[in-house]
């Protein structure tokens, strides 16, 4: 048997070094990198042992489609593409206290009440304080399986005792271990070889497995990016603990579509869904306010329509300040440097701050334009025209251009009362819901600010 070699394996990213440092290269962290015990070296010649024969088959191979199971929570079966698929494994993180695990308990108690078998495990919590979590928003009569363990091979063993459940929840995989992993449990090792065993069992018995995964300070989920690679879908609740909304979102999904969100509103009974979240988010909103643009977005499939706020004020430092929530701060420097090169708006020495309001993330190009018209009316103390939408791409020569799905943002801001939208040029060819006010350049916009001739350069 050949000699294995020592592997130090960072416990925040998985990186492997082949001694001990102090600061991981990849991510950057401190006191991460432990050394794990070395796995045995498979030895050359592998070809010369024989083993079984794998089953191949041709592209046109037909097979039923995988049956789903609906959750009752429409907001969490749409993120997951229709339902829960059987078979699959999914990967849920979040901030601490931000509603995992009541939202999973909320879906299994439903899915147990039409009579689909039920499992929850909790390595961090004792079964009466699932019970009283249960007790308090309503689903103490639902028939599922509460466990408190952490030892997998206890877990596996106990769920093929009681004759598999259909759906399974491990809350969390940080906190399970393998005996046969000579390491402490949430380290690199620990969590994949937890992970691999739970997914195959999901494969082998055709049951749905939820994760729930600790996130790091950066919003990653912790542990070896490898975890996200095997699941079959990784889902991130985004949201400010302190703030009524919360946000799942999927990140990937063998089954439906990526980059999906749903809405819950956190409430004394658990998480309520929110099926008209636009309505929500513009709920609180007041018209006639310098500084505001309503942003007609696409979250997955979804049109969303939200409020993004700018506040530009003089500035007393030597650097301004650039404050960002919501959205990506690199691109609102991209919008200012453009706003002052190509149309001489003079911003660059007033502090900045942008906020997209109600706790949501946007990551689509197309609210430049939105950004923008919020920065100018912020600045020149001028709202923008009532009942006005806006979306479009910003180019660094100062154009506006087109993005996908308008029709569906322009049917949703009729919906929702809106009369006109400031859009990209070249969409009014066709009959819309409201009135279309066209740009292809940036410097079109401006003229709805008059006050701005006397702030340029």
């Amino acid at each position: 048997m050949a000699k294995s070699e020592p592997r130090y394996v960072c416990q925040g990213c998985g990186a492997l070094y082949r001694r001990w440092q102090g600061r991981c290269d990849d991510c950057g962290e401190w006191n991460m990198i432990l050394l794990e015990a070395p796995r045995q070296v498979v030895p050359k010649g592998l070809s010369a042992g024989k083993g079984q024969v794998i089953g191949f088959s041709p592209l046109d191979h037909a097979e039923s489609e995988a049956p789903r199971w609906l959750t009752g929570i429409g907001e969490l079966d749409r993120v997951l593409g229709g339902g829960l698929v059987a078979g699959s494994a999914i990967l849920i993180g979040g901030d601490p206290g931000i509603g995992k695990s009541t939202l999973l308990l909320q879906a299994v108690a439903e899915l147990a009440r039409k009579g689909v078998t039920c499992a929850y495990v909790s390595g961090e919590e004792a079964t009466g304080q699932i019970a009283m979590r249960a007790r308090r928003i309503g689903l103490q009569d639902s028939p599922v399986r509460l466990a408190a363990a952490t030892n997998l091979r206890d877990i596996v063993t106990s769920l093929e005792a009681g004759g598999f459940p259909r759906v399974v929840v491990i809350d969390s995989i940080q906190t399970m271990f393998a005996d046969n992993i000579e390491s402490a449990p949430g380290t690199v090792a620990q969590v994949r070889a937890a992970s691999q065993e739970l997914i195959r069992l999901a494969k082998q018995e055709e049951m749905a497995v939820f994760l729930v995964g600790h996130v790091t300070k950066e919003g990653q989920i912790a542990g070896p990016r490898v975890v996200e690679h095997m699941v079959d879908t990784v889902l991130y609740f985004e949201g400010d603990r302190g703030h009524q909304f919360r946000i799942l979102r999927a990140v990937k999904n063998r089954f439906g579509p990526t980059d999906e969100i749903g809405v819950f509103a956190m409430t004394d009974k658990g998480l309520s869904e929110v099926p008209n979240p636009s309505a929500l988010f513009l709920g609180s909103r007041s018209g006639n306010v310098s500084g505001a643009a309503v942003f007609a977005g696409m979250e997955g499939t979804r049109p969303l329509l939200v409020e993004i706020q700018a506040l530009v004020a003089p500035s007393s430092l030597g650097t301004p300040r650039r404050a960002v929530v919501g959205w990506d701060s690199g691109r609102l420097a991209m919008i200012i440097a453009v706003l002052e090169a190509r149309c001489g708006v003079a911003i660059g020495m007033n502090d900045v701050y942008l906020n997209v309001a109600g706790g949501l993330r946007i990551g689509e190009p197309a609210a430049d334009l939105a950004v923008a018209a919020a920065l100018v009316s912020s600045l020149t103390d001028t709202p923008l025209p009532e009942e006005t939408v806006v979306f479009g791409e910003i180019s660094l020569a100062g154009e506006v251009r087109p993005v996908g799905q308008a029709e569906a943002r322009l049917k949703e801001a009729a919906k929702l009362g809106f009369s006109q939208a400031l859009v990209p040029a070249g969409l009014g060819q066709r009959q819309q819901p409201i009135r279309l006010a066209e740009f292809d350049r940036l410097t079109q916009l401006l003229d709805l600010f008059p006050d701005l001739t006397r702030r340029r350069n």
